[in-house]
């Protein structure tokens, strides 16, 4: 009578229809186990997940709380096979259900879940290709007209006038960030004005690869009008990578050659401030850009000219008039319209759906 009783007290019920499935729609690695609760339930500690590879050996791969019926094993190989077992704990006794059927992980090359996202992508392309196309056919494409950039010409023809160089400054940022793109693409087109107008031009910069990308945009800028006699290699030369370094050399250009323009367009942190006030005690045409909210106040400030936020990635585009970018440009705003819309529509749905109107959305 007493072992009955012992056996009834300290009986458990392992968890039961143990499945394990490869994880849908993502990566690979990913093994998804499922199973049916104990009986005992409302008794046991957690249930934890073993796993095996040739259906003897388990080892310990994971656990969870009662009343959870799957768990994710993020730690497989695809190609392998695996079994799994669930076992109930309850204090110091640990109860297996049956193993799984072999399962074996994969990456998926579709996410099911993002089709919005992929459709968005599709849409948002076909009207950069549309906008791209039609530029190439010769049709205007009207972009806003931005001051700072209007203004590139009559710095250009100042500095020729005054017999003084320009000074371009792409930043500090790295060939990857995308400010520091679209001032390399920026100074492709000043580089070219600057070779028509036989004007010198300074390029120092912080970064070694943005200084080797640098020299050949503006090499290629002086071959593109026909002036590659004109290229002068010292003009554009590394620095150092040292923040405030980099800023101090860049004034002491500044006070030495008397720029009659500066460009201070790219990537920027706290030297921003610095470099801008020194520009403009030297009584020079600054134009400044970023996409860096922070900084734009300074350069607000002390600039004559400054390309705020996207103004920054439609420069080039402005600048050169280039079908390509032109369509991109064109392209991205259209389709900003197009989420607009949906988003307000999307609102309207959902503000009568929450607040009904004459019955509508009940």
């Amino acid at each position: 009578m007493t072992l009955i009783l012992l056996c009834s007290i300290y009986a458990l019920a392992p968890p039961t229809g143990v499945r394990a499935y490869d994880t849908p729609d993502d990566g690979g690695g990913s093994v998804t186990i499922e199973w049916q609760l104990s009986q005992d339930d409302a008794e046991i500690t957690r249930y934890d997940i073993y796993r095996s590879e040739d259906g003897e050996t388990y080892e310990k791969v994971g656990f969870i709380g009662p009343g959870r019926t799957s768990i994710e094993d993020e730690s497989t190989q695809d190609g392998l096979e695996y079994f799994y077992k669930v076992a109930a704990l309850r204090d110091t006794i640990r109860i297996f259900s049956e193993p799984s059927s072999p399962v074996m992980s994969r990456a998926h090359l579709v996410d099911r879940t993002k089709m919005n996202v992929f459709v968005a992508l599709l849409i948002l392309g076909a009207i950069i290709l549309y906008f791209t196309y039609a530029a190439r056919r010769g049709r205007e494409m009207f972009i806003r007209k931005i001051t700072g950039l209007q203004a590139i010409d009559d710095a250009v023809g100042r500095a020729t006038e005054m017999g003084k160089p320009i000074l371009y400054c792409p930043g500090i940022g790295y060939i990857e960030d995308i400010a520091t793109i679209a001032s390399l693409n920026i100074l492709g087109e000043v580089a070219k004005k600057c070779a028509q107008y036989d004007t010198k031009l300074i390029n120092p910069n912080r970064d070694p690869i943005v200084y080797t990308v640098a020299r050949e945009i503006i090499k290629e800028s002086y071959n593109s009008v026909g002036r590659p006699d004109s290229f002068d290699p010292d003009s554009v030369y590394y620095v150092t990578d040292s923040q405030f370094a980099y800023a101090a050399a860049l004034d002491g250009v500044m006070i030495r050659e008397r720029p009659a323009t500066n460009f201070l367009v790219g990537w920027f942190r706290a030297e921003s401030l610095i470099l801008a006030e020194t520009g403009a005690s030297t009584g020079a045409i600054q134009i400044a850009g970023t996409d860096q909210v922070s900084q734009l106040p300074f350069f607000v400030t002390a600039c004559d000219y400054t390309l705020i936020g996207e103004e920054l990635y439609a420069a080039s585009a402005y600048i050169s008039k280039e079908p390509l970018l032109l369509g991109a440009i064109k392209g991205e705003d259209w389709g900003k319209f197009f989420i607009g819309v949906v988003l307000i529509i999307a609102s309207i749905i959902g503000l009568l759906t929450t607040f009904p109107i004459l019955g509508l959305f009940r």
